[in-house]
């Protein structure tokens, strides 16, 4: 079990996180019943926008940076085996971050900034709309900081020897996240907040948006990071196998960290802005992002295999019948596996030059981007928030029946979300719009799409209830002593590490070197570029 101060620490982050997600959700729910048949025109459609902006900066910033940080701050003692070095400074960053929430969320529900989670320029919101969402961001730096320090300390402690992979992986997400916010830092900073404090009228939007698409795709694999963190040293585990490889686990957490980040322009392939060489070279890049969810797939399945085999199954097939079905990790897995699969076949539309322009900004893109980031991520850390809970409680939460049927709920109901979407998305359909004339004879087809996708809004705001009913039971359950808390260990244990794939230096240089060759060139041009600024539209 964790010591006290840092379990306080993390129960904190994971508290929190999960409660900006409840509201978060339902705020999307709202958004579809007003948009569906059900529903009456809602007389007033920027409720609509208010309500997206604070549904997409709770769940993209919010949520899921506190969800890293508290299981960072878990793995620091649980992998490394020490405490954690800096607690002042991690709660700190904690207040930052629930100070930043507070100050981005007020303007919005006062209807002074909505402009979406992605900031949408030239719209220019409330000032402290966007000094909220600078503070969430420097809070999750101390994260960063806090975590580089204390792998150094274990370091310089444990010379010559592997870092645990948990910790390996946690400071890849880390870095990651610490290089790909710069983007939309520098566009608060100097493009967005001089406007937004009336120093002045204009606004580069086109330059704007190249800097957002810094963050906006390499944002997605730091949401990922503690959904992969469990797939690899989690689950193995908890199912009773092994894992099949702890270097191809360490290659593919290098390859995120290099890759995630020079991408982003796929974003654009709509925008004039950035030429067509640059957005190539982008689709390419963005291809080299399949590769490590590949080698996770085969590497995970491999692992289970050996899991099945363990606990007696033979044949080709005949093990996956002896795997661990009941066990919520087990479950789960098997959940994201599929909706990652469907998600990231739509991905590899999304990053086509030429099959975007059929899909870009329909609904496609917001089934796409759900079914990754509410789908596969977020069941993931349902079920790291299962198995960590008692470690942080020191209680029993023995109600695996229900931690089923909460994550079957979530996966039926993010399924009939988001396939819908994809459909209405190839016809067309567009996306952020508050309402639609279903009287039209052209749009009444599509009426039914939105009441099916209202429909499995519903499965996920009650598997979302059920989820902090189950963590708020575990603070209920009987106290249990608990045997000390185990990643998955490799086949082969004593395996040697190669020094490339144990410290990050090298990969660091290339993704920052790679930003720059993909980002540098379009930046440079912009800003070089005259009469580029446009005026700002002030949300009053």
């Amino acid at each position: 079990m964790l010591n006290v101060p840092n379990r306080r620490l993390v129960l904190a982050h994971f508290w929190l996180a999960f409660l900006a997600f409840f509201l978060a959700l339902c705020l999307g729910e709202w958004q579809m019943y007003i948009r569906s048949p059900l529903s009456q025109w809602i007389g007033d459609p920027e409720l609509y926008y208010r309500s997206v902006t604070a549904h997409g900066s709770a769940m993209g910033y919010v949520f899921p940076t506190l969800v890293a940080m508290g299981f960072g701050y878990a793995i620091v003692e649980l992998a490394l085996k020490q405490a954690l070095i800096g607690l002042r400074w991690a709660w700190t960053g904690y207040a930052l971050v629930v100070l930043g929430t507070v100050t981005a969320m007020v303007p919005v529900a006062l209807g002074k900034a909505s402009v979406l989670y992605t900031f949408y320029p030239p719209l220019i919101g409330s000032v402290f709309y966007y000094l909220g969402v600078v503070l969430v961001v420097v809070g999750s730096w101390v994260w960063v900081a806090l975590m580089a320090i204390n792998l150094r300390a274990w370091r310089r402690a444990h010379p010559g020897e592997t870092v645990p992979l948990a910790m390996f992986a946690n400071n890849a997400g880390a870095y990651l996240w610490a290089w790909t916010s710069v983007g939309a830092a520098i566009e608060i900073l100097f493009l967005i907040l001089p406007v937004a404090a009336g120093f002045k009228t204009t606004i580069d939007a086109g330059l704007a948006r190249v800097f957002f698409s810094w963050t906006l795709h390499a944002i997605v694999y730091f949401w990922l990071m503690p959904a992969y963190i469990a797939f690899y040293t989690l689950v193995p585990r908890a199912i009773g196998g092994r894992l099949y490889s702890d270097a191809m686990a360490r290659i593919s957490f290098i390859l995120f960290l290099v890759f995630s980040m020079p991408i982003g322009v796929h974003h654009l392939f709509q925008d004039p802005q950035v030429g067509s060489g640059v957005k190539f070279l982008h689709a390419v890049f963005t291809g080299m992002v399949s590769v490590p969810t590949l080698l996770t797939i085969f590497t995970i399945c491999a692992s289970v295999e050996i899991a099945g085999r363990l606990r007696g199954g033979t044949g080709k097939f005949a093990w996956i019948a002896r795997l661990p079905w009941k066990n919520p990790l087990m479950l789960a897995l098997a959940l994201s596996f599929i909706m990652l699969g469907f998600g990231g076949a739509g991905g590899l539309i999304n990053m086509s030059y030429q099959l975007d322009f059929a899909i870009h900004n329909t609904q496609w893109i917001t089934g796409h981007f759900h079914l990754i980031f509410g789908g596969a991520i977020v069941i993931m850390y349902f079920a790291l928030a299962y198995d960590l809970w008692p470690h942080l409680t020191g209680r029993a939460l023995d109600v695996w029946p229900l931690m089923r049927i909460q994550l079957w709920l979530w996966f039926i109901g993010m399924m009939v979300l988001t396939l819908p979407w994809h459909w209405v998305g190839i016809l067309g359909m567009p996306r952020r719009m508050a309402y639609y004339d279903y009287s039209n004879p052209d749009l009444a087809p599509l009426s039914l799409s939105v009441i099916i996708t209202f429909s499995g809004g519903l499965l996920l705001l009650a598997s979302g209830l059920l989820f902090l009913w189950i963590l708020f039971r575990g603070h209920q359950g009987a106290m249990q002593p608990l045997p000390p808390f185990r990643f998955s260990a490799p086949v082969q244990a004593a395996a040697r590490i190669p020094a490339a794939l144990n410290g990050f230096a090298l990969w660091l240089a290339l993704m920052i070197g790679l930003s720059v060759i993909n980002y540098g060139f379009p930046i440079a041009q912009l800003i070089n570029t005259p009469n580029t600024a446009v005026p700002a539209v002030p949300i009053r």
